[in-house]
């Protein structure tokens, strides 16, 4: 059976830290208060030539790099991101310019921070269709640019950063082995982010507040958790695997309590679960492909080794995926 593999991993993060001190400096809060509700000292902000693009195309390039694939060998790019530096044209074909990738077709998909797993699920089922295709999948944030920094709710959760994955077929046994994803737009209000304020009076909203993240975080602790542990439990079931055979799960970088519960719910040991939280804050749909990248590169991902992925985000959007390495 042919299955989608990934080749390589690559991640890139701004140069700049922001430290909680920082935020001290700027809305009410305190190192102490977002370490202990969040688990979060530190988090990347993009500066001057870090555009959402062009973190992407760093990342790309570098899963490219540990490959020795060319970039006029891919076949197609697909960014996940909620945070891209023009609505027109997409990231993925900017980055696409900046590779030079001139023989692959490029497009975005927005789900928020599950946006890399969806994209995974994408490049899976292509490859299928197609085996010999090489598809590099990319999480990529400034969501700096679009967060509210006079709300302390927000504004000290989130980071900027990218990560990517270069995928082919395999017949060897490895790759991914399936997924489990789910929406609800029923819960859009919980989490969400308004686009600019529209030019056609007759279209503005009178719930417009703004174009930055705006966020329900009490009931999307309950909503992320409950999901997240349903979608794990059904596809582990669905390839009659445990918990316990999992070699490493990789969940979605939110808020440290989450993944405390959800540890704890699962029953997976401390040393299989993959947390990087404390260093870069939520970076949305970037948050797993950094951590897939930290993981490979620390050597935590030995061959045959199962793979667990799971996120959450808004839409509501949230799935797992599983991969043998």
């Amino acid at each position: 059976m042919t299955r989608a593999i990934i080749l390589g991993t690559g991640s890139c993060l701004p140069q700049r830290t922001l430290a909680n001190a920082d935020l001290e400096r700027i809305v009410d809060t305190s190192d102490e208060w977002i370490t202990s509700r969040t688990g979060i000292r530190f988090r990347r902000v993009a500066g001057a030539g870090e555009q959402n693009y062009q973190l992407a195309a760093k990342a790309g390039r570098r899963a490219l790099a540990i490959t020795g694939i060319d970039p006029e060998e891919l076949d197609l790019i697909v960014v996940a991101t909620i945070s891209p530096h023009m609505i027109m044209p997409s990231t993925a074909c900017f980055v696409q310019a900046e590779l030079g990738a001139v023989n692959a077709f490029a497009y975005d998909i927005n789900a928020a921070c599950a946006g890399f797993t969806y994209g995974l699920d994408l490049a899976s089922n292509y490859i299928k269709n197609r085996p010999e295709m090489k598809v590099l999948v990319i999480g990529s944030e400034t969501l700096s640019a679009r967060v509210n920094w006079q709300d302390r709710n927000t504004c000290v959760l989130f980071g900027d950063g990218a990560g990517a994955a270069l995928l082919t077929g395999s017949s060897d046994g490895s790759g991914i082995l399936g997924s489990n994803l789910h929406s609800d737009g029923r819960l859009w209000h919980l989490l969400s982010m308004d686009s600019p304020e529209s030019l056609n009076p007759d279209l503005r909203t009178k719930e417009w507040q703004g174009p930055f993240i705006q966020m329900n975080g009490a009931d999307i602790f309950k909503h992320a958790v409950r999901l997240m542990e349903d979608s794990v439990v059904t596809l582990l079931r669905r390839h009659n695997l445990t918990i316990a055979e999992v070699g490493l799960m990789i969940p979605h970088q939110a808020n440290i309590r989450i993944l405390k519960n959800l540890k704890e719910r699962l029953g997976i040991a401390e040393e299989r679960l993959f947390i990087n939280l404390d260093k870069y804050g939520n970076t949305s749909a970037a948050s797993i492909p950094i951590a897939l990248d930290e993981a490979h590169r620390q050597g935590r991902l030995r061959r045959g080794d199962i793979v667990l992925l799971c996120t959450f985000g808004g839409g509501l959007t949230w799935g797992s995926l599983l991969m043998r390495w």
